[in-house]
């Protein structure tokens, strides 16, 4: 029998990075959500995807935008993580942001940002996968975020140092 929790368990051994993917909803308002299910596509054209599950509080947001962001999250923002791992509409309150391409809301202090304009949405089991033609982006030099085993990770030079709390149902 398959055990989906063992399967969850076992992708958990997969470190990725993680992201913060932002867009506007229909009424204008700016929309964010924690995701570490980012991967490069293509670079010619240049193409990213992220999935999101169905059962968001942002999936309305993103079923109907035109533009998203994707920022690659520095080793010192955990907090931020956080804050848009959790299903709130105050997301963005007291944060620096600017407008991106399509008006979408760019966050200061990441590792890298990818501004992107939907280019294909897939049906993907339990979660809608997005793909992004990237319109522009920028990177400074710094640490990443990382997530590994229900962990939040930073990379040394022993290898990964864990931090920060075990998440909820995690292993």
């Amino acid at each position: 029998m398959f055990d989906p929790r063992a399967f969850r368990d076992a992708l958990g051994h997969f470190a990725t990075g993680v992201t913060i993917v932002t867009t506007r909803d229909a009424e204008g308002e700016p929309v964010g959500v924690t995701v570490n299910s980012f991967a490069s596509v293509s670079l010619e054209p240049p193409l990213v995807l992220w999935s999101l599950a169905k059962r968001s509080w942002s999936l309305p947001a993103f079923q109907q935008a035109a533009h998203f962001a994707v920022h690659v999250l520095a080793s010192d923002q955990q907090a931020l993580s956080d804050r848009f791992a959790r299903a709130s509409t105050d997301k963005f309150g007291g944060l620096d942001v600017v407008e991106g391409e399509g008006g979408v809301p760019l966050l200061a202090g990441c590792a890298a940002v990818f501004e992107c304009s939907v280019e294909h949405r897939y049906e993907g089991g339990d979660h809608l996968i997005l793909v992004g033609r990237v319109l522009d982006f920028s990177s400074v030099e710094h640490a990443p975020l990382l997530f590994h085993r229900g962990r939040y990770a930073v990379p040394d030079t022993e290898g990964l140092a864990f931090f920060g709390r075990r998440l909820a149902g995690a292993a």
